[in-house]
């Protein structure tokens, strides 16, 4: 029962990132709103990243992210981006969809080196928390992205200021 809850909303999220990501144009791939802040290019490869982590997340009790391998392609064009989007959240999805909800409350960790960053805590709220409400996060900057390099931002949960009425 909550797999079929997970999965509704990884349904339509994934859809909502993939319009985002879709929205950005080659052009914008290098601005970055302050030297703190990494460029469109980064933040859309991470957003496209995060899926990647399901399997970590709905199969290991600790996520070891010392060991963890980041592969963020080809980030020169937005389509190589879609494209690794594309790639995780098709795992991303088989992982949700073959997962064992009686593990959903088990205990999950992340480490790096021997230090705990994630603290302990039951595996569905680190899937609410560092799956699902991260992503939104890091799509909420990228609307900001698109808004100041003057391009129009998609409607997620409604038009937008860029969509006729």
């Amino acid at each position: 029962m909550i797999k079929q809850g997970l999965l509704g909303e990884f349904l339509h999220e994934a859809e909502n990132t993939r319009k985002i990501l879709k929205a950005i144009p080659n052009s914008a791939l290098d601005w970055r709103p302050s030297e703190k802040n990494w460029t469109t290019a980064q933040l859309a490869s991470h957003i496209a990243e995060v899926y990647n982590w399901y399997d970590a997340t709905f199969n290991m009790d600790v996520f070891n992210m010392g060991a963890y391998q980041y592969d963020k392609g080809d980030i020169s064009n937005i389509d190589h981006i879609v494209a690794k989007f594309e790639e995780n959240v098709t795992k991303a999805q088989q992982v949700l969809e073959n997962s064992d909800e009686s593990t959903y409350f088990n205990e999950w960790k992340m480490e790096m080196d021997g230090n705990i960053l994630f603290p302990p805590m039951p595996r569905i709220q680190v899937v609410r928390g560092f799956l699902y409400n991260h992503l939104y996060h890091h799509r909420g900057e990228l609307v900001v992205y698109l808004r100041a390099t003057g391009n129009k931002v998609p409607g997620l949960y409604g038009p937008t200021a860029d969509d006729n009425m």
